[in-house]
């Protein structure tokens, strides 16, 4: 998990004329940092993850389900043209492409039963735009597994499921201002500047979340969506405690609305998110919202052994049940 070359990963990455390029907008150039922002690399490059603790709110056969999610961002070296993680990137520097990925893990209630799910984006870093999105759900059913990897071009979708019917390969076209909906926790972050200037709003080509449609049973494929920066800042209390934060909303054309609370002091963590069901709407539901807790930066890789799990404290989540 640690990143020794770093420093020859951001050299090889340009150099990649060849290497399959995604197609998902990243923030516009000309939009500066914010005030302050470190440079990216002498935040990321420490050898440590941050490890973002959330209370969560899934909606789920009619009822809000109580439960915790944690986000894990950290860079990583990762293969461009086979979109896995590279142990020596030092022997491939042609393919090496420096990632941001983010593991979201969400879990929550249902009954006698529980939901468990992990959403992986790998995003790279020169433009956070997503190389590859998968996501898992398992609970007392069976499971799920989806993989989205981005091309020049065209998205090519896997899904492999317990249920009949479901499972599927195939590719689409993906257009060269998409976003992926999923791609938003990094996007939204602005770590090469805003996504969007204070009242801005654009439209874009959207792919719905796969944690959406796994709990609502949709089938993945581009449509449209506002992205909306509020003109001002909010003040936003959590759990974690109280944020001055940037205010996104996001409409996709399913109906939804989605709003980031963005916290607007560098590293720009993502203090709230919530997403509101389309008017009307009645199902197995699927909306959720996460409210922060707590906050750390680890080599969590290394916290293995017996009593570690006092340190799910920091980020505002007691140990699990034994």
């Amino acid at each position: 998990m640690t990143r020794p070359f770093a420093a020859l990963l951001l050299l090889a990455t340009l150099a990649l004329p060849a290497a399959p390029r995604p197609a998902v907008s990243a923030p516009a150039a000309s939009v500066p940092a914010a005030k302050g922002d470190p440079a990216f690399g002498s935040w990321w490059h420490d050898g440590k993850a941050e490890l973002d603790g959330y209370l969560l709110t899934v909606d789920r056969y009619g009822a809000p389900r109580r439960g915790r999610a944690v986000a894990i961002f950290v860079t990583e070296p990762f293969s461009g043209t086979r979109h896995v993680k590279l142990d020596a990137p030092d022997k491939t520097p042609a393919d090496a492409v420096e990632v941001l990925k983010l593991n979201l893990s969400r879990q929550f209630q249902t009954g006698i039963y529980d939901y468990s799910t992990m959403l992986s984006v790998f995003s790279q870093t020169r433009d956070f735009r997503p190389l590859k999105i998968a996501f898992s759900s398992s609970e007392w059913c069976g499971q799920v597994y989806e993989e989205l990897n981005f091309w020049s071009g065209f998205i090519q979708q896997k899904i492999f499921s317990y249920f009949e019917g479901e499972s599927s390969e195939g590719k689409q076209p993906s257009p060269a201002t998409g976003v992926a909906e999923d791609n938003l926790f990094i996007l939204l972050r602005g770590f090469h500047g805003p996504f969007l200037k204070p009242g801005e709003q654009r439209a874009v080509p959207f792919f719905t979340s796969a944690f959406y449609r796994r709990l609502a049973h949709q089938n993945g494929k581009w449509a449209n969506a506002s992205i909306q920066r509020l003109p001002a800042p909010e003040s936003v209390t959590v759990p974690a405690g109280r944020f001055v934060a940037d205010v996104y909303l996001v409409r996709p054309a399913d109906g939804r609305e989605g709003r980031f609370h963005v916290e607007r002091a560098y590293p720009h963590r993502i203090v709230r998110w919530s997403w509101r069901a389309p008017a009307g709407a009645t199902g197995p539901g699927g909306t959720d919202m996460g409210e922060l807790t707590g906050t750390t930066r680890l080599d969590y890789w290394r916290t293995h052994d017996p009593g570690d799990e006092k340190l799910l404290q920091s980020i505002g989540l007691g140990a699990p049940a034994r």
